[in-house]
């Protein structure tokens, strides 16, 4: 018999397991990774950081109320996926009301720490990426296939968080970093959409995929996105904000991504598309490393 102290570890250890998965914590890190390239890249000055802390976890807050915003939204929906069914709230080990005070918490402390340690247009584009991804592109998953172009604004948002925190102000090098991350994610969710098409079809989500069982369309799309990444990737070289061997770099980085998507593209199968998946995943810390390493 397991004594009661055991007990309680375990239920203490399950529960906060349970909050991991509600605010998406992998998801969450990546969001942390691209708001501190952000940040990194717009800062001028002597460092400050406190306003880096404080941006840092203002975002991850948003980012973590966002997810579980939206994960008790589709609480229902994530009951007729395979590959969500085991999340707490389907499987009902957290209750719904617990969630929603768990995402409402977590959006509010973001965006005051974003307002009184950084400043109030990084914290506004905090409030717009929780307001897009919940209120936007959540519900537009059931109505139309374009919900992945909308979807993929708030996740092009967190370095433009980094970089007007740390710079105040939009400009282009900024804008630029959320083109790439949007024309990134493109290729990066259609082919998690052709690995799963499956199961969206399951939960009702409207899908590029669901109209295009042999994937032709899916992979076509892919290779676009990758192909025109590549020009918006190269243009803090050209444009004098990185050196010539970022253009280089980046230039080796969107071939090879875009040999993946090709790939895709010829084999539409979804060992293909977990390979693109996963270059995704590769390509972008390694593209994100070389612009804050060759940043003029």
């Amino acid at each position: 018999m397991k004594s009661a102290a055991v007990l309680t570890r375990e239920r203490k250890n399950a529960l906060i397991d349970d909050v991991l998965e509600l605010v998406k914590a992998r998801l969450s890190f990546l969001v942390l990774i691209t708001t501190l390239v952000g940040f990194l890249l717009g800062w001028q000055g002597p460092f400050d950081w406190v306003v880096l802390l404080a941006t840092l976890l203002g975002t991850a807050l948003s980012a973590a109320g966002a997810a579980a915003l939206n994960q008790w939204w589709e609480r229902d929906i994530d009951s007729l996926m395979k590959r969500t069914r085991d999340r707490p709230l389907p499987a009902r080990r957290m209750q719904p009301q617990d969630a929603l005070l768990f995402g409402l918490f977590f959006s509010l402390s973001g965006i005051a720490i974003l307002t009184l340690f950084a400043n109030p247009r990084a914290a506004f584009l905090a409030f717009a990426t929780i307001a897009i991804y919940i209120l936007v592109y959540t519900p537009m998953k059931r109505i139309s296939s374009l919900n992945t172009l909308v979807g993929a604004i708030p996740g092009a948002l967190p370095p433009l968080i980094g970089w007007v925190a740390a710079r105040g102000q939009y400009n282009t090098e900024g804008c630029l970093l959320f083109a790439t991350l949007w024309f990134w994610q493109m290729p990066h969710f259609l082919a998690i959409a052709w690995m799963y098409k499956d199961d969206y079809a399951d939960g009702g989500f409207v899908m590029l995929t669901a109209k295009d069982p042999e994937g032709s369309v899916t992979s076509r799309q892919a290779l676009l996105y990758s192909l025109f990444l590549i020009p918006v990737t190269l243009m803090p070289s050209i444009l004098g904000f990185n050196s010539p061997i970022y253009f280089f770099g980046a230039l080796a980085l969107g071939l090879a991504f875009t040999a993946f998507a090709l790939r895709f593209m010829m084999q539409r199968s979804r060992a293909a598309a977990r390979n693109l998946f996963f270059s995704s995943i590769i390509y972008l810390p390694l593209l994100l490393g070389l612009l804050v390493a060759t940043q003029r």
